[in-house]
């Protein structure tokens, strides 16, 4: 199991990813949003190879054109290195 970051370490690491992401109470939060449903889901597809190789999956929300991706390592409680990691994954897409 990965071990949850502090709260300083979160911070810090949230600083680092840049203004798309955003925390809300235990999850790193990223809005994206595309000129239709197509460019939407489309997304969405690219996120299952970065994820499938982490063995890290985010929680998704696709309403038409837009998509939200919520991180978190559930099975430790919170925030880990790898949904930061998966995160500068996300955003590099």
């Amino acid at each position: 199991m990965a071990s949850v970051l502090s709260a300083v370490e979160i911070q810090s690491r949230l600083k680092e990813l840049g203004q798309d992401w955003s925390l809300q109470g235990q999850k790193l939060v990223c809005l994206k949003k595309f000129s239709g449903f197509v460019e939407a889901v489309a997304f969405v597809d690219k996120l299952v190879e970065p994820a499938e190789a982490a063995a890290h999956h985010p929680d998704l929300e696709i309403s038409y054109n837009k998509v939200t991706i919520y991180l978190t390592t559930h099975d430790s409680g919170g925030l880990t290195e790898k949904d930061f990691s998966l995160a500068t994954e996300i955003s590099g897409l």
